[in-house]
């Protein structure tokens, strides 16, 4: 006796599609049956004519707890992405404080127990402190940020020698480094030079080329070593063409957001703050050449650096367009919007699930539970219903944000319902159990 079966469904993997039925046991799947095969379950959900897809892991999200809870909190967080198919969320460290000691990671998830509404992962951040790191990796979280530009001093590695020096330091610790490409010698200089604080300016100080040549540290820096390493949000033509050459290097992997595949630097004039951000949106061009890298299969993962603030911090008047606070909310439209570039024929299914799940599972140590519809794996699992279109609105946007910028746009797809370790905990666009979510670190 199986606790669920979903069944009548197309059942998406990264590898390919299979018809089949979907048996839960314990919060895992049990067996993938045959189309025809009755088994027995406690309860048997319909999903005739619909899509399965593994819940996707966000690899790059900022759920602003503890200090920043005016953006958002844990609650808030994790109720958007439920809602959006994100059923693992991997939080980023720049909250208040950065977490950077084994205190301050241990505290942060014991907070988030009973809070949660999907899966949470943490990562830490490296600190110029060596001292600190050895506890952070004990508590297993499931990476370490690394900031090469653009950050707190306390927290930058602005020279290669800084980077390649921590990276040997690391080496054969079995963690993966993030590491957010930058070059601060660009920023300083291009602030110099163009003072006047408009979006030219803000472009101006955060060019490609800084994009590039930080991605090429970071890759040279582990080139040689056993250390794996990932960069961050990348989302330039030259970006794209330093990594084409480098990648082989070392064991390193790339991810970008679906933000940087549909806005340019031009929209900034018609969305200003709602925007903002870093990376700052690039040419036509280089929306292009970061579409053909996704078709191409050479972005690994795609993840959507949620970074949300207070409607009263973006819709205040800043001297600079710089100092509008950077980022926008995505847990809750990253399915939406890759169902959209499926449609616009980027990627097919099985690249949404792989660069969207599958990788980012694998890449940051929840392989064996995450990421896959598979006999073993965690019963997370979204029903798509391909056949009705939805559409995204700001009202529907629960992240403290309370905007979205892909508001008005039609999908390809309804999310019908969502599960969570066997568990449905979304119906129909509403939350029907709440806070199901327990902290994952890395599996050892």
């Amino acid at each position: 006796m199986f606790d669920t079966i979903i069944s009548g469904a197309t059942i998406v993997n990264a590898a390919g599609n299979v018809r089949g039925n979907v048996a839960i046991r314990g919060g895992r799947v049990a067996a993938i049956l045959p189309p025809a095969d009755l088994a027995e379950a406690r309860t048997i959900v319909d999903a005739n004519g619909c899509h399965l897809l593994p819940g996707l892991v966000d690899v790059h999200a900022h759920l602003r707890e503890p200090g920043l809870t005016h953006k958002e909190d844990f609650d808030s967080g994790t109720r958007a992405a439920a809602l959006g198919g994100v059923t693992t969320v991997l939080d980023m460290p720049t909250d208040d404080p950065w977490t950077a000691t084994a205190d301050q990671l241990a505290a942060k998830m014991e907070t988030a127990k009973g809070r949660i509404h999907v899966d949470v992962g943490f990562q830490a951040v490296i600190s110029r402190n060596t001292d600190l790191l050895r506890g952070l990796v004990d508590l297993r979280p499931v990476s370490l940020e690394l900031f090469t530009a653009d950050v707190p001093e306390a927290f930058m590695f602005e020279s290669m020698d800084a980077v390649a020096e921590m990276v040997k330091w690391l080496d054969g610790r079995e963690m993966l480094i993030g590491i957010s490409p930058g070059d601060q010698s660009i920023l300083a200089g291009s602030g110099s030079r163009n003072p006047a604080g408009d979006i030219a300016a803000f472009l101006q100080s955060r060019p490609p080329l800084a994009e590039a040549s930080g991605l090429a540290r970071a890759v040279l820096a582990a080139a040689g070593t056993k250390v794996s390493i990932h960069v961050r949000q990348v989302n330039s033509a030259l970006g794209v063409s330093a990594w084409r050459r480098l990648r082989d290097m070392a064991d390193a992997t790339i991810e970008t957001t679906p933000q940087n595949f549909f806005f340019t630097s031009a929209d900034y004039e018609r969305l200003g703050a709602g925007l903002k951000g870093s990376p700052p949106f690039r040419a036509p061009s280089d929306v292009e050449a970061l579409r053909a890298a996704l078709s191409e299969g050479l972005i690994d993962i795609v993840g959507t650096d949620h970074a949300p603030h207070s409607p009263a911090e973006k819709a205040t008047s800043y001297t600079a367009f710089a100092d509008i606070p950077g980022g926008m909310p995505g847990l809750q439209t990253l399915l939406a919007t890759m169902l959209r570039l499926i449609e616009e024929d980027v990627i097919n299914f099985n690249d949404l699930v792989r660069m969207s799940s599958f990788n980012p599972a694998r890449r940051f140590g929840l392989g064996r539970s995450k990421g896959a519809i598979a006999v073993g794996c965690d019963a997370d699992i979204l029903v798509v219903d391909r056949r009705r279109t939805s559409e995204i609105t700001d009202a529907q946007q629960v992240s403290r944000a309370a905007y979205t910028p892909f508001a008005g746009w039609i999908i390809p797809g309804t999310l019908t319902r969502v599960f969570l370790r066997g568990e449905e905990i979304v119906h129909d666009g509403k939350l029907v159990s709440e806070r199901r979510g327990s902290v994952v670190t890395r599996e050892s």
